[in-house]
């Protein structure tokens, strides 16, 4: 577990919508955001239990929270969802877009649903996510003692958008997309005083993958690929996230930060290349 770090109240007074929130690192950034001062709604797809949980947390807390229910993949899912956030706190200012999945199966034998779904919730949702929110902020009143931004977008994507992946084709390439989304967004609507980053996390422990760190085995065969020397925890990209969304970083557009202990410098080149 990291150390804790109190980053005070830097997102006070704003509201942040968090997609796939219901687990793992989407619950973190929820609470982080929260724990930072912003209202938060919850989203999930099929575990209203687990984003419940995590609303529950912020509410008890102090803070506030709902939770919606939303695919990510369907355009009308997330125009409602969006449409709820606004009816409950009035605004939005922060969109971290976080929900993701994978189907993985080796080239010659993926489908193309596996590919399809993969590329429907992690890009087309990204896509369907960043344009609502952007609608959004562009339709409110700025509200620069609050926020130098008039909105933010923080996308959640990984360091397979630049390390391959095999095994992991339909994963990589949708990863390699929100890449070149944000890049792409942030060049269009910085003039708006709208700010897109993306953060990459690397070997993070969350349920989608115990396996890889779950055992002392496993643990130390993953540690070969992190320079740093630990694998992270959800709370590592929660904090990023934060720093992200806050005033702290208002110089910085179109940028992804590589939240990975070092994975993204091919640790295997250590010994000589």
């Amino acid at each position: 577990m990291p150390p804790i770090v109190d980053v005070g109240q830097v997102l006070k007074d704003q509201v942040a919508l968090v997609t796939g929130a219901s687990s793992g690192i989407g619950a973190s950034v929820a609470r982080e955001l929260a724990r930072a001062g912003a209202a938060v709604a919850v989203n999930y797809a099929g575990n209203p239990a687990g984003a419940q949980t995590v609303a529950d947390a912020i509410t008890a807390a102090g803070g506030r929270a709902i939770i919606v229910k939303a695919d990510v993949s369907v355009e009308a899912d997330v125009t409602a969802m969006f449409a709820a956030v606004i009816e409950a706190f009035g605004r939005l200012d922060i969109l971290v877009s976080n929900a993701g999945l994978q189907r993985d199966a080796a080239f010659v034998d993926m489908t193309l649903e596996e590919w399809d779904r993969v590329m429907a919730v992690n890009l087309t949702g990204q896509f369907l996510c960043a344009r609502a929110a952007v609608r959004q902020f562009l339709a409110q009143a700025p509200r620069p003692e609050v926020s130098a931004a008039l909105g933010k977008i923080i996308c959640m994507s990984s360091v397979h958008d630049v390390i391959p992946w095999a095994g992991h084709v339909n994963y990589a390439a949708s990863k390699g997309g929100v890449s070149l989304l944000m890049k792409s967004l942030a060049q269009e609507i910085a003039e708006k005083k709208i700010r897109v980053n993306a953060v990459s996390p690397g070997a993070i422990r969350t349920p989608i993958n115990r396996a890889a760190w779950e055992t002392p085995e496993a643990e130390a065969a993953l540690l070969k690929l992190i320079p740093y020397g630990r694998v992270g925890d959800p709370e590592d990209i929660g904090r990023a996230v934060v720093w992200l969304a806050s005033d702290a970083s208002d110089y910085i557009t179109g940028t992804t930060l590589y939240v990975d202990g070092g994975m993204t410098l091919y640790p295997e080149f250590r010994e000589g290349g």
